[in-house]
């Protein structure tokens, strides 16, 4: 029986992952037993069903030629439809809203070409100033194709506080002249999740469309896109899906679109019946398929078979459970164990509104991330001085979540990071 007098010991933690229903999964990932990582916001871990699958897709390759784009036990052909499927409830969705495609900053261009329309005076974009930089520069060069001027029809809703946003000025920025409104699901640095369904009602209420950018959220938190009648998404999916560097990416677009003409066609937005028959004017597929461009990268699909079994197992729901439990376990431990080091959290202490990753600020964050990453713990430093930590469910504990805690109060104590320069890396 857990003794929660001790809460703040490793012996507790330890007990924690005894009674952990999903400790089994982390068998399933190759993991370090001379490190902690702590950095599957930034790129999940590799997965043992994920090497097979991809190793699979090798060997149909090697076996089949060109026949295993309709061969096989996953014929490349109807891959990113397959994968869609296999998604879809991750996002909330039905399967043939999703599709896997191209990249996150791929496919919000093809979803703003497909779906920003200036008319009856709207003809500004609404985002925010929290954004991941990809999405703006999307967003900008959408603009400028257009012969708008970003500076005028680029509206960025402001944080009140640098790492947070408010819901309410969201919805007052929402004005007549928006036309279409990106907004991440969960902000990258401070992990708030932003509330999708109130954002989409009050979009439509104005009959304005509404994005999102789940990359932070996908695999993380459940999603009800389509009940929640979000116009489209799209995220990326090596981050908590484990998909692995470079994976492809995944978008959905609610089927009151279906019938949309894709603003940046391609052979691959072909129904897949009339696509073979070479025709110069498209037949554009009946369902989120239409939004593909070019050929699917088999190769990079692959690992995603195996990783999305391992969802289909575990469950988003568990999986959530979970992550807001280390996640608020970290939380009380740097609360008590690092108060005398000049941390600040920036994630929102509300769990409902907390992602998957803890953000903490410090003036010396890049020496300390490097500090951190000499005893074996592999964080994730964010320009000018963030620090962010993600114990994810499938493969972190609640050791280790004590472990780097521990660990970087003797940092601090003991000064480690100041033989480092406090600046960071060509990638952080």
């Amino acid at each position: 029986m857990l003794d929660h007098n001790n809460k703040y010991t490793r012996e507790y933690a330890q007990e924690l992952d005894e009674k952990d229903p999903l400790a089994a999964f982390r068998e399933e990932f190759y993991i370090s037993d001379e490190q902690i990582y702590f950095d599957g916001n930034s790129l999940g871990l590799l997965s043992k069903r994920a090497e097979q699958t991809l190793l699979k897709m090798l060997h149909s390759w090697r076996d089949r030629g060109i026949d295993g784009w309709t061969e096989g036990e996953y014929p490349w052909f109807y891959l990113s439809e397959t994968l869609g499927e296999q998604l879809a409830p991750l996002v909330g969705a039905t399967k043939d809203e999703v599709i896997m495609t191209g990249s996150t900053t791929s496919n919000l261009h093809q979803l703003v070409a497909s779906f920003f329309t200036t008319s009856s005076g709207r003809n500004k974009i609404l985002a925010d100033e929290l954004a991941f930089p990809t999405d703006i520069y999307a967003l900008q060069s959408q603009l400028k194709l257009r012969g708008l001027d970003p500076a005028t029809h680029l509206v960025k809703v402001t944080s009140q506080d640098g790492h947070m946003l408010d819901e309410d000025d969201i919805i007052a920025a929402m004005t007549e002249d928006i036309a279409m409104i990106i907004l991440p699901s969960i902000l990258y640095r401070s992990g708030q999740i932003l509330d999708m369904k109130k954002l989409t009602e009050e979009a439509h209420k104005r009959n304005i469309v509404i994005g999102f950018d789940l990359c932070h959220s996908i695999g993380s938190i459940p999603h009800q896109l389509s009940e929640w009648d979000v116009d489209f998404a799209f995220w990326c999916n090596y981050k908590h899906l484990n998909g692995g560097p470079g994976a492809v990416g995944g978008l959905y677009v609610n089927k009151r679109h279906f019938g949309q003409t894709p603003g940046l066609a391609g052979w691959f937005s072909s129904r897949k019946d009339r696509q073979f028959d070479m025709d110069h004017e498209l037949t554009a597929a009946t369902d989120a398929g239409a939004f593909q461009m070019g050929t699917p990268h088999v190769l990079s699909l692959a690992p995603l078979i195996g990783s999305l079994s391992m969802f289909h197992e575990a469950g988003i729901d568990r999986i959530r459970e979970k992550s807001v439990k280390l996640t608020e376990y970290m939380l009380e431990l740097i609360d008590l164990e690092l108060k005398d080091y000049q941390f600040i959290i920036r994630n929102p202490r509300e769990a409902k509104m907390r992602g998957g990753h803890i953000f903490l600020e410090h003036k010396e964050a890049a020496r300390i991330c490097k500090a951190l990453k000499e005893n074996k713990i592999i964080p994730d430093f964010r320009s000018p001085n963030g620090i962010r930590l993600a114990p994810v469910a499938l493969y972190n504990t609640f050791t280790e979540v004590w472990d780097v805690v521990q660990k970087l109060k003797k940092i601090m104590k003991e000064e480690q990071y100041k033989k480092f320069e406090n600046k960071r890396g060509v990638v952080a």
